[in-house]
């Protein structure tokens, strides 16, 4: 998302010029087809792409493509910032509940993660996910740490709200969200932290290529 979403931004891929085959884009980036697949779903729903089927058909960059003009710091300082801030108040809260969290807060995070697998609507989905953050710091037991945290939450909706969600995308950052919950079960901290560090990588790359 982030090598082809800044390629277009920047102009190395330009207005209306065609993406190479699937199998070929794959290879050049190192990647499998199915992920490609995922990357360019995003990039055609956020209107970086275009898709179209028969003879002369295929990926093409959008005549105007959202946000192309070329910027050397394309997340800007403001959104850099806001990041950085939810990675602090993300790694710390996860480090805490690793030690302090109790069944009842732990069973909470379940349901809410049962609630986003169950969800079709993206703003039911991002309300439980804003919900099981805050409730990772309510597991970390620091009424400090659940205020930082919602307002991280809630600097980060403005910055989610410029990005599409496909399903797989959701799936996958839902499967994380049940995997972090077994792991403050099991005490877990380094694997916990690390898994949330991902967590968060995941939205980074999706911004930097798309903003």
């Amino acid at each position: 998302m982030e090598r082809l979403g800044t390629a277009i931004r920047t102009g190395l891929l330009t207005a209306g010029s065609k993406l190479p085959p699937e199998r070929q884009l794959a290879e050049e980036l190192g990647i499998s087809r199915s992920t490609l697949r995922q990357a360019l779903t995003t990039l055609i729903q956020s209107g970086h792409l275009t898709s179209t089927r028969g003879r002369t058909g295929g990926t093409f960059v959008a005549a105007r493509p959202p946000l192309s003009e070329t910027d050397d710091e394309p997340l800007g300082r403001d959104a850099r910032s806001v990041l950085d801030h939810r990675v602090a108040i993300e790694v710390g809260a996860v480090i805490l509940a690793s030690e302090r969290a109790g069944d009842a807060a732990l069973d909470a995070l379940e349901a809410l993660v049962e609630r986003m697998a169950a969800s079709d609507d993206f703003a039911d989905y991002r309300r439980a996910d804003i919900r099981f953050h805050i409730g990772v710091a309510e597991a970390a037991d620091s009424p400090h740490l659940v205020t930082e945290m919602t307002e991280v939450q809630g600097e980060m909706s403005d910055l989610i709200a410029l990005i599409p969600h496909p399903e797989e995308v959701l799936t996958r950052s839902n499967a994380q969200h049940a995997e972090l919950v077994a792991l403050l079960r099991a005490r877990n901290a380094d694997r916990a932290v690390s898994l949330m560090r991902r967590h968060i990588r995941g939205t980074e790359h999706i911004l930097a290529g798309l903003i």
